[in-house]
């Protein structure tokens, strides 16, 4: 049978633009991409970059005051969120163009336009034309979930906080993850009063215990109202914003409620099931180590498979699928060794294996320190950084490793080199250390401070 593509790719986010440019521009397919909305998906258009942008921006009213504190004749008004935002606007656009030009210089097809799949082989695009192609890649990503009756009362997703036509005065938080930890502290160095709700005992559930309480307790310190083992029993709309009861009691009104409250994958309407595709609990497609799914045309990559929700772990599952399965180079993903970073204020970097979880696969030593930065210290501000490590008892080979400091993002994609390649407790101690910078307290770390 002869097909109208190689590969008919659809979502234009992170994970599905990697793959359709490699199997394009170095493997030669011929390939299709449909992308119902903006080019570059959550990442580029509504999470990883412009959310890093915002922590950019959010952080200048502390460093304005270090400034002070170091000599200079520092001060600053009130945040200029409009200005801002078309500053941000018009680099997302500059951005979704250089997505664009790279699939064109691939010689990737575009359609700007919804597809579904049809049958194993067949993809219908919302014009109404059907296209075949030997492969389909389903790479939709997912979206933010919200309860029913807080959707029915209009509350916000953090979709919506980059398109706000100004900031809240007040803004209530709902969630624990990092999504909602991100937020609510950048709102918070943007001048918003932030009060948090999680229903959890602590925030960031299934990160490092430690690490997770040292966030927290920064997050109070900043200002943050941050609530734990309480949730919202209602929400509704007033003249002034939205009067919410929490489950403690407590009723306030807020100019704006957020909901981040996890994510979904999109498969909804793709017509998956009826082809033949196999969808988990969730409603993400089921996929073996190779992303194929339970038909063997079809594949799947990124949050869409609901694996490990990270952007460089959709590109690098993307990357692999096109060499794969194009290539004739077929490389698995592992994804049992993943650095991430949240970026609260401080940054929270962390990779390997928590201390709870290393406990619990055997004897342990845990090495730790808890120290005011220089930078910090001599400005007068009381923030103090975590650098711990997780060491196996018997093997001595580091397991964990997680750091709340400023730039923890920045030092733990380093760590991550040395974790994944193995590195025992004695490689680190005979690292010479740079001084001075707070990295250097990871080489330094001489006696444990317990075991288990």
């Amino acid at each position: 049978m002869a097909f109208d593509y190689d590969l008919f790719v659809i979502g234009g986010g992170s994970g599905g633009v990697r793959a359709a440019r490699i199997a394009a521009g170095e493997h030669g397919a011929k390939v299709a991409l449909a992308e119902q909305d903006r080019m570059g998906g959550t990442c580029v258009i509504r999470g990883c970059v412009p959310k890093k942008l915002m922590v950019f921006a959010s952080s200048f009213r502390d460093g304005l005051a270090e400034a002070r504190a170091y000599g200079w004749d520092a001060s600053a008004g009130g945040f200029d969120w409009p200005a801002f935002r078309s500053r941000l606007d018009a680099e997302l656009d500059r951005l979704e163009a250089v997505y664009r030009s790279g699939l064109a210089a691939a010689g990737v097809t575009v359609f700007d336009a919804r597809a579904t799949v049809e049958d194993a082989h067949c993809v219908r695009l919302a014009t109404g034309r059907s296209v075949t192609a030997r492969h389909i890649l389903i790479a939709t990503g997912g979206r933010p979930f919200v309860p029913e009756a807080a959707a029915r009362a209009g509350v916000l997703t953090s979709n919506d906080i980059f398109r706000l036509p100004a900031l809240p005065r007040s803004v209530l938080i709902v969630g624990g993850g990092f999504i909602a930890c991100e937020f609510a502290c950048i709102l918070n160095g943007m001048g918003v009063k932030v009060t948090q709700l999680y229903r959890g005992g602590q925030i960031l559930r299934g990160f490092d215990n430690e690490a997770r309480d040292h966030v927290a307790e920064h997050m109070r310190a900043a200002g943050i109202d941050l609530r734990t083992g309480c949730d919202v029993a209602s929400v509704g709309t007033v003249e002034a914003g939205a009067r919410v009861v929490a489950t403690d009691g407590q009723e306030a009104v807020f100019g704006k409620v957020v909901y981040a409250t996890g994510r979904v994958p999109n498969t909804e309407g793709l017509g998956l099931e009826a082809a033949g595709v196999k969808l988990g609990q969730r409603g993400e497609v089921v996929v073996d180590e190779w992303s194929q799914t339970a038909v063997p045309s079809i594949y799947a990559v990124g949050d869409v498979t609901d694996r490990i929700n990270l952007t460089p772990v959709a590109i690098r599952e993307g990357h692999a699928f096109a060499d794969t399965v194009f290539g004739a180079r077929p490389v698995k993903v592992d994804h049992g060794l993943v650095p991430t970073a949240v970026f609260t204020r401080p940054e929270f970097g962390t990779v390997g294996l928590t201390e709870e979880d290393a406990r619990a696969a055997g004897p342990v030593e845990v090495y730790a320190t808890t120290f005011r930065p220089m930078r910090s210290a001599f400005a007068g501000r009381p923030d103090r950084a975590l650098m711990k490590l997780v060491v196996a008892a018997d093997t001595r080979r580091v397991l964990g490793c997680h750091i709340v400091a400023p730039e923890a993002g920045e030092m733990i994609q380093l760590a991550a080199v040395a974790i994944g390649m193995g590195a025992t407790k004695e490689d680190f101690d005979r690292t010479v250390a740079v001084h001075p910078v707070m990295a250097e307290e990871l080489v330094t770390l001489r006696k444990p401070v317990r075991s288990a």
